[in-house]
């Protein structure tokens, strides 16, 4: 049997990116307004303040809804490593159960490790200190 693929982490959606997609769409029209108006008439008018207050505010919202979405994902992706941490910690302390010495009385779970024995390198035993080697 196949192992099943892990979940996908939680992501930002379809409503997300639609609200982005459609402060761009606004902001291009509200800029594309203003180059005619700035092209076809020399003088300012109302309609130019109107289309000039638009492109700014269109712009900086696409911006900000933009930086929104990407620290969402960026949080989602986060979080998903996060719980896959935990799960791997949990499953690691549950085998550790299993290698527990027997005259522990289940009172300590000792956390499996990769690292090697520091003891074992110098040439001293467990039991001996930096002060017991006699040479």
């Amino acid at each position: 049997m196949a192992t099943p693929a892990p979940p996908l982490p939680h992501r930002p959606g379809a409503i997300s990116l639609f609200f982005v997609v459609k402060a761009i769409v606004f902001a291009a029209g509200f800029w594309a307004w203003l180059l005619v108006l700035v092209f076809t008439r020399p003088e300012v008018s109302g309609p130019h303040i109107l289309a000039a207050t638009g492109t700014t505010i269109t712009t900086l919202v696409a911006v900000l809804l933009g930086v929104r979405m990407a620290l969402q994902r960026s949080a989602a992706d986060r979080h998903a490593e996060l719980k896959r941490l935990l799960v791997d910690i949990s499953w690691n302390a549950f085998a550790a159960v299993g290698n527990a010495e027997p005259e522990s009385n289940g009172n300590v779970v000792p956390f499996p490790s990769t690292a090697f024995d520091a003891a074992s390198l110098s040439g001293r035993t467990p039991g001996e200190s930096n002060g017991d080697r006699r040479h």
